[in-house]
């Protein structure tokens, strides 16, 4: 369903009117247009405190972009941000700046003491006002389990405050602020993040904290189609999200087993058909279902590399109204059935290695929500399983989470208009997000250079002013 109101606001008319109101007055959100699109344009300025690990490796990441790259000069706390390679010219930043920036990248994994935190002011107290439009800022440092002193786990623990508030202050531009944090040792794990976290998928990803871990050494790929030769099982793949992720996948170059209950036969069929993958109709409920799917990814291809728990259900009532069924079903759906899909395609090992399982939580999950005791349960659940299972699975199989929040699906759309709305503006964008969101974060955590990326649960709703 469009949104109304973003389109008024953004006519010279309907932004008139919603300043002279104090009304919220969203951007609308760049995404990708095309699959070769630079990840980057425009200038980009790198910024670094003393002592910085990943400034050389993030110099060349954004060095081999269609950016034009510049390291900040001045303050002597941002020294190193001269370590950025000879592709990145020096730009003062103590005078007058003509510069907009399509994005802001600072390495603070060097900061130790609180007291170095000043770095993270000299470089952008003098530039975040020149951030552009659809911008974005990009911290990098240091998880803060990995510190070993606690002055300097105090100071990487900051960081994220730090984004977390720049990017309220930001969103009225349609510019987002995400934190990677990386353990030491993972600077050549850090590609695929930054790419993702300065390009146009990462639209409606704002005020997120990634940890990156040292993960298995990443093969080469087609940067246009990185998953080609890959096979996806994606559950719930009818519609709305679920139809996203495919099509998102089969774009990057995946074959897609598109999953769903048989009643939606003829939706999913349409999807998969469009996108040459394959339609499964299944009950992921049913006791025989796991079987059935191992079987059928068996007997078509083998395996699979990519397992997207997509499918899910809500049956609201308050907990003092809730008949059973309502529950037991809830928990099913959201998270049991995700568990005994994933054992029994390990315990016949097609899972192929360095696989990738990516469950869907929800902001539900994470704040609780009116109504969803049942929903806010099992997607907490979720949560849950994918930290637990992140320990304990081998051969480069990673699994991560997504939780969207406000996304415009038909079920959005079948809302009351006044919580529609209130919806869609509680968060930093002032605006919904699309199913290709959610799609686009799948996508990342999917990538063959995405080793790295375990046990992460991002969210993708714009920076939602409920939840963490």
């Amino acid at each position: 369903m469009s949104d109304l109101y973003l389109k008024i606001v953004n006519t010279p008319v309907g932004k008139t009117a919603a300043q002279s109101l104090g009304l919220p007055s969203p951007v609308p959100l760049k995404r990708l247009k095309r699959t070769d699109q630079p990840f980057i344009e425009g200038d980009v300025l790198v910024g670094a405190a003393s002592g910085a690990r990943a400034i050389a490796t993030v110099g060349s990441i954004l060095g081999a972009s269609a950016a034009t790259l510049h390291h900040a000069t001045g303050p002597d706390a941002l020294t190193d941000s001269a370590k950025a390679g000879n592709k990145a010219k020096p730009l003062a930043i103590g005078g007058e700046i003509d510069q907009k920036f399509s994005a802001l990248v600072f390495d603070g994994t060097g900061i130790k003491t609180p007291e170095e935190l000043r770095a993270v002011y000299d470089f952008f107290h003098p530039t975040i006002k020149k951030i552009a439009g659809n911008g974005r800022v990009l911290v990098i440092g240091m998880d803060p389990a990995s510190c070993r002193k606690a002055p300097q786990a105090a100071a990487q623990q900051a960081l994220e405050g730090f984004v977390r508030a720049v990017g309220k202050e930001i969103g009225k531009k349609g510019a987002t602020a995400n934190l990677i944090r990386m353990v030491p040792g993972a600077e050549k794990q850090l590609d695929s993040s930054v790419r993702f976290f300065l390009s146009a998928r990462s639209a409606y990803v704002d005020g997120q904290v990634v940890r990156i871990g040292k993960g298995t050494e990443a093969t080469a790929t087609n940067p246009v189609a990185p998953l080609t030769g890959k096979v996806a099982l994606v559950t719930g793949a009818s519609r709305g999200i679920g139809e996203a992720i495919a099509r998102t996948l089969a774009r990057d170059g995946a074959t897609v087993i598109g999953l769903d209950i048989p009643p939606a036969m003829e939706d999913l069929q349409k999807v998969t058909d469009a996108i040459k993958g394959k339609a499964l109709a299944c009950d992921i409920t049913d006791a025989n279902a796991p079987k059935l799917i191992a079987d059928f990814a068996e007997e078509h291809f083998g395996g699979v590399d990519l397992v997207i728990h997509n499918a899910g259900i809500t049956r609201d009532k308050t907990l003092g109204n809730m008949p059973e069924h309502f529950w037991d079903m809830t928990i099913a759906v959201n998270l049991s059935a995700e568990e005994h899909i994933d054992e029994e395609l390990m315990k016949r090992e097609l899972l192929r290695e360095n696989g990738r399982i990516v469950c869907i939580s929800s902001i539900s999950g994470i704040a609780g929500n009116f109504g969803q005791t049942n929903y806010s349960t099992a997607k907490s659940g979720v949560i849950g399983y994918v930290e637990a299972m992140a320990k304990q699975l081998k051969n480069g199989i990673t699994i991560n989470a997504i939780a969207p929040g406000f996304i415009e699906t038909q079920m959005t759309a079948a809302m009351p208009i006044t919580i529609r709305e209130a919806g869609r503006r509680m968060n930093s964008l002032s605006q919904g997000g699309l199913p290709v969101d959610v799609a686009e974060a799948i996508a990342w955590y999917c990538s063959p250079a995405s080793n790295g990326v375990n046990g992460n649960v991002v969210r993708v709703c714009g920076q939602s002013l409920i939840g963490k």
